[in-house]
């Protein structure tokens, strides 16, 4: 799944999309890592007429209309809804994903993505979680599909723009990986990328598009300290002499 993710470019650097150009100026607040589960925010594309691009800060985190306010929100995260992955398979059969597939999709800018590898390591009764940096080779961004929903606080009336990463069938080094679930983030092409929030499309092109696996090996993976998520460095490389190579 996709939970953990981060944008670290260079400054001053031009998003390109097909034909499309866009300054980031000072709407991207780089990071290099961004925690679904703080429910904060995250920076989102959207199309903007037929020839331009939009960035947008959304809430991360697929609000469904029926969750009335504040309180039954917290409620329903310890039921496991709203998510932070919207399922490729479930996109079109889903209730809640739905509409936003047909009518609100949108792309999530990205430098690399964070997961965990499960291995039992000889002699131990339990397998231990190993995290993982995943990037693509020679890009320093990439795209992930992702649907957005808008919410409404029914008591408070505070207004959220709230959006899910669309996940898919692991390839062959996100299977490696992401050991337990075998799922990964929908990656696109630069092409399928302009597609996805471009052109008026049909479910059977929806589910193509969603179901994209991004080649193996223009991706890599490194292992990362444990405790990334506290570091002052998270991207910093880390090696486990317990644990055997990925061998992709």
């Amino acid at each position: 799944m996709c939970n953990f993710m981060g944008f670290k470019v260079r400054t001053g650097l031009l998003l390109k999309l097909m034909k499309i150009e866009k300054e980031l100026g000072t709407i991207a607040a780089l990071r290099e890592l961004i925690n679904g589960f703080d429910y904060g925010e995250a920076l989102v594309i959207l199309p903007k007429g037929k020839d331009d691009i939009e960035l947008r800060y959304m809430h991360w985190e697929f609000i469904p209309e029926w969750i009335r306010d504040a309180g039954s929100l917290t409620e329903s995260r310890k039921k496991g809804i709203p998510l932070l992955n919207a399922t490729a398979e479930k996109l079109l059969s889903s209730k809640m994903f739905k509409d936003a597939a047909l009518k609100r999709r949108c792309l999530v800018p990205a430098s690399h993505f964070y997961d965990w590898r499960h291995y039992k390591i000889p002699g131990e009764k339990k397998e231990t979680a190993f995290p993982y940096c995943v990037k693509l080779k020679d890009t320093e961004y990439f795209y992930m599909a992702a649907i957005w929903q808008p919410w409404t606080d029914k008591e408070t009336g505070e207004h959220l723009e709230t959006f899910a990463i669309v996940t898919t069938e692991a390839n062959n080094i996100m299977s490696r990986v992401h050991n337990k679930k075998h799922r990964m983030p929908v990656i696109l092409t630069e092409e399928f990328a302009y597609e996805w929030i471009f052109a008026d499309l049909s479910e059977e092109r929806i589910h193509q598009i969603a179901s994209f696996q991004y080649p193996s090996e223009e991706m890599d993976a490194y292992t990362i300290r444990k405790d990334f998520k506290i570091t002052d460095d998270p991207l910093a490389a880390f090696e486990y002499e317990m644990l055997p190579s990925l061998n992709y």
